[in-house]
């Protein structure tokens, strides 16, 4: 397979044509050689410019490409065809499949970034102390893709900086091992994080590689790598390389914990990042709100460690827009019954659903405070503010980040620079419920990257700054990481569990739950629980519940919805399956994707992934 690099007027892009026993070749065309792309600062910049192009499009829900979050139980998105994730959420997929494969793609930023690295130091119109830090940020990126590929598929090849000149052929290439894969994006990492900026300043170039952003890096590598898939899973035990080497750990490693403690609490001691803050509202319950959608709508605000800009929000919103409602909305973005079941109850702080019974009804706690039938009349929504509403009893009383993320049945439309819009999804209602077309299944939309200042009727769809890694996760990682290490420090987790809940005004969680105190495993599960809501539709959840291996448990599972067939408002909140057909399905094989069989076809003697 040769790689291709297209260089002309300025602009760079990749292709990939042919095939042959050099898996990483290039040839250049179109006039320009290396030597001449690398003399120039334009184009040198424009090299490592488009070595950031292939990082992974998380907020991109569509495309199949950057966005898991539509293959989580944290959402049911509402189309039934033509979208990537329904074969994959069904189980209907496999080698053949090209949905979410990211392998070429990730090969060829790794490619890319070799490049850059083996020739920018023939610029003779930089200074060596700016080659230095492009060369880390593209040391930084290459291991970023490296890390990409291993979260998907498991441990694979490692070029190291080897380019165009490799002679090894395609028969003789297979997987290194986890233990290789680690050890070499961990020395990449740490050698960016010794030249790295620890900010960058020109808001211009916001979005470039930072000592915090490897820093966050290393941290969730470490954190996965301490996690039950990467380390000693029974299932993958015998997976073996051409070279007779286990793949994955014969053993866990409770000390990795250790390791992942350390590199979260790194972070958070460099002391350059705090959790958003809204300076604007005197009322505690608006301000925690509000500092939650912030995190989004205040474009490079503290909190966020690493980002990727997002230039237009049309793509995002218009999917998170109630169609009939407004002039442009499609009404898909759906959060899962079960991630709105999962929001705490803000005056007792605790989580309210416990589990489901086998008919899919919740079962409550009953010391939550969440009643899951009835109305409340006149209600007023905490930060809208609009007119009364008759408000199901399942959305009143919970915590601020209910309020900033979930648009329920009923509420009004998040601005009024067109009236007051209420939103009703029931079969006649004003965003009403239809067997064909664009239309909300689940009785939710998600509006928290929705901000309301921006008039979309008026084409105005905003922008924000998609965080790959921000600090409330560093918290949240570095709680998990104290409470699974052999020296369990419980201070530590309550600690910092308990300032990302603050900002939501929470109360702690030692608190809401006296029993937590000397409990390891009920202190797990309330921080998953945490995690799920703080980080939802961050595209963190499919990746936690496979990397807990709890997605057997967690992704087998019917479709449960609202019944928004009902003709009335009031039949629209019972639950039910009629509305999604079928139910998801995860098997033992799902944990990691196949290697696609153009790969295999490649490389004849590449080891593919358990159960494929």
């Amino acid at each position: 397979m040769k790689k291709i690099v297209y260089i002309a007027v300025g602009l760079l892009s990749l292709g990939i044509l042919g095939s042959c026993d050099k898996y990483l070749e290039v040839e250049l065309q179109n006039q320009m050689t290396i030597e001449e792309v690398f003399n120039k600062r334009q184009t040198t910049e424009a090299y490592l410019a488009q070595v950031y192009g292939f990082l992974p499009n998380e907020d991109d829900m569509v495309g199949g490409e950057g966005g898991m979050v539509p293959l989580s139980d944290e959402a049911l998105f509402s189309w039934l065809a033509w979208v990537p994730w329904i074969n994959i959420n069904t189980g209907s997929w496999g080698t053949t499949t090209g949905d979410y494969q990211v392998w070429t793609h990730n090969y060829r930023g790794i490619n890319q970034a070799t490049i850059f690295l083996n020739n920018v130091d023939k610029n003779v119109e930089i200074n060596q102390g700016t080659k230095d830090v492009m060369k880390a940020e593209a040391r930084f990126l290459r291991a970023y893709y490296y890390f990409c590929l291993l979260r998907r598929y498991g441990p694979v090849y490692i070029w190291g900086d080897q380019d165009a000149d490799i002679t090894i052929k395609s028969d003789e290439i297979d997987r290194h091992t986890l233990a290789q894969n680690v050890e070499f994006i961990l020395s990449e990492y740490e050698k960016a994080i010794a030249v790295l900026p620890v900010r960058i300043t020109d808001q211009a170039w916001m979005g470039r590689a930072t000592k915090g952003a490897a820093m966050a890096a290393k941290g969730e590598l470490l954190l996965y790598m301490a996690r039950p898939l990467f380390n000693g899973a029974p299932i993958l035990k015998q997976m073996k390389n051409l070279s007779g080497e286990h793949l994955f750990p014969q053993a866990s490693d409770a000390n990795r914990w250790e390791a992942a403690a350390r590199a979260a609490k790194d972070i958070i001691e460099l002391n350059q990042y705090a959790l958003y803050e809204d300076k604007t509202e005197s009322d505690p319950f608006r301000k925690a709100i509000k500092s939650y959608s912030g995190v989004f709508f205040e474009e490079w605000n503290s909190e966020i460690i690493w980002g990727r800009w997002v230039a237009s929000g049309f793509g995002y919103n218009v999917r998170a827009a109630p169609p009939r409602v407004v002039k442009e909305g499609y009404g898909g973005f759906s959060p899962s019954l079960k991630l709105v079941d999962t929001y705490p109850m803000a005056s007792s702080g605790r989580f309210p659903i416990t589990g489901y019974q086998s008919s899919g009804a919740p079962i409550v706690d009953s010391r939550s405070g969440y009643t899951e039938s009835g109305f409340t009349e006149n209600y007023i929504h905490p930060l809208d503010n609009f007119a009364p509403i008759k408000a199901h009893n399942s959305i009143v009383g919970r915590d601020a980040r209910f309020y900033a993320s979930i648009l329920a049945n009923g509420m009004y439309w998040i601005n009024t620079f067109h009236g007051q819009k209420l939103v009703t999804f029931f079969t006649g209602g004003t965003s009403s419920y239809t067997q064909t077309g664009d239309c909300v299944k689940t009785g939710y939309l998600w509006r928290r990257m929705s901000d309301p200042s921006n008039d979309i009727e008026e084409g105005k769809w905003g922008q924000f700054s998609w965080p790959y890694f921000r600090l409330a996760e560093v918290f949240l990682n570095y709680a998990e990481a104290c409470n699974e290490k052999p020296n369990r420090e419980e201070a530590e987790v309550l600690k910092y569990v308990n300032l990302v809940r603050k900002r939501s005004g929470l109360n702690g969680l030692e608190e809401a739950y006296p029993e937590v105190k000397g409990n390891k495993d009920l202190m797990r599960e309330l921080l998953r629980k945490e995690r799920m809501v703080e980080l939802a539709f961050e595209n963190h959840r499919y990746h936690d519940v496979r990397t807990w291996m709890i997605a057997e448990k967690e992704m087998n599972e019917p479709f449960y919805t609202r019944n928004l067939a009902s003709t009335t408002y009031e039949g629209s909140w019972s639950r039910t399956t009629s509305i999604f057909p079928g139910k998801r399905l995860f098997q033992p094989k799902h944990y990691f994707f196949p290697i696609h069989q153009d790969q295999l076809s490649e490389m004849s003697n590449l080891t593919q992934n358990y159960g494929w």
